[in-house]
């Protein structure tokens, strides 16, 4: 089993990594397998809805890291998105990847386990967090949970070294989701199929 955690940071080794790292070392004692991946500096594009995922089935932009994630994706069993928090959101950088990624490749995603965690210095986590776990509930994905929110506070990694709360939230997140992978890998074993499907209704509330 392994879980693929996203940093959304513009900075590789700040404090969404350094929570990041805390969850990554409670799944690692679980066994399970784990890569910290980093979108960088460069820009990425937001969604252009040109929809030419549909006939390839991938982003028709290959040159960021979206298809990159999409081919970890397939090979993963959850994911932990990671970002910190601008102007009371996630940043830029995890939503214009994000609104990628599950657009061009929702069937990767869908009803494996997920996790949003949000670093912030002082206010904006819960309308960041919110918006992050969006992409979970409309994807069919079971949302991995904590004891509190997932968040640490601090302006530095040395800080949120500090925010003893936060670091054991993100202990139990990792626990919590390793205990849900493990969960399903033994109903698959017992025979336990994935909920059916029903094709998707559209209705349009324009009359």
């Amino acid at each position: 089993m392994k879980v693929l955690l996203v940093n959304g940071s513009p900075n590789k080794k700040g404090c969404t990594y350094t929570a990041l790292c805390e969850v990554e070392k409670e799944l690692n004692r679980f066994n399970i397998k784990t890569e910290i991946f980093y979108l960088g500096k460069k820009p990425l594009r937001g969604c252009t809805a040109c929809e030419k995922c549909f006939e390839i089935g991938r982003c028709v932009f290959d040159d960021d890291a979206v298809n990159v994630a999409l081919v970890k994706a397939n090979t993963s069993d959850g994911f932990i998105f990671g970002s910190p928090v601008h102007y009371a959101g996630p940043s830029g950088f995890i939503k214009s990847f994000l609104d990628r990624c599950f657009y061009a490749g929702s069937n990767v995603f869908a009803y494996k386990p997920g996790a949003a965690i949000v670093s912030c210095r002082r206010g904006g986590a819960i309308a960041a967090f919110e918006q992050l776990n969006k992409y979970f509930s409309i994807n069919n994905m079971p949302i991995v949970s904590s004891q509190y929110w997932n968040m640490v506070h601090g302006n530095t990694p040395q800080e949120v070294l500090q925010d003893m709360e936060g670091l054991q939230t993100m202990r139990l997140l990792g626990r919590n989701m390793a205990w849900l992978l493990k969960s399903i890998e033994a109903g698959k074993k017992a025979g336990i199929q994935l909920p059916e499907n029903e094709e998707k209704v559209w209705t349009n509330f324009i009359r």
